[in-house]
């Protein structure tokens, strides 16, 4: 790692999903609200990982600090929130009903046996509404992208001053 990139962290933030399933492209959906509260960050890099699976392992190998969203069928109630990290992400990806789960789910195992993990991983995700076809997300989503805006600003600005 060169030495200006030890000043300024390197942090991922991947939106995953598929819009066509409504909440379940949550993921998607938050990155343009996300793209513009997070400008301010430099060492910031937005994007939007739709369904790709194991094209997404160079970019994950290659940062130090990735943030994941997602929308997370985990049994609470529709909109809540959820925060994972580090190693039990992949665990709790085995909760998940979803189309691109197994290929996520290989991805972060791809890197761990190739000894290239991110350093720091979180990942927020969003109980669904609604899994229905049919693109947008349910109103109940919606009133909760703020809250997950939130706690994803918060969690690059922590990052940040961990790394100064």
């Amino acid at each position: 790692m060169s030495s200006e990139q030890s000043l300024h962290p390197s942090i991922l933030v991947l939106g995953i999903g598929n819009t066509l399933y409504s909440d379940e492209g949550v993921g998607i959906h938050v990155l343009p609200l996300l793209q513009e509260r997070l400008a301010k960050y430099d060492q910031v890099e937005i994007l939007e990982g739709a369904t790709d699976g194991i094209r997404l392992l160079g970019p994950v190998e290659d940062t130090d600090h990735l943030l994941i969203i997602d929308a997370i069928n985990g049994g609470k109630e529709p909109g809540s929130i959820y925060s994972v990290k580090d190693n039990a992400i992949p665990a709790y990806y085995g909760v998940k009903m979803s189309v691109h789960q197994v290929g996520f789910q290989e991805v972060l195992f791809a890197a761990r046996i190739r000894e290239r993990l991110p350093a720091h991983m979180v990942m927020f995700g969003v109980q669904p509404e609604s899994l229905e076809f049919g693109i947008g997300l349910s109103d109940t989503v919606t009133s909760a992208l703020q809250g997950l805006i939130e706690a994803i600003e918060d969690q690059v600005k922590e990052w940040i001053i961990h790394d100064k």
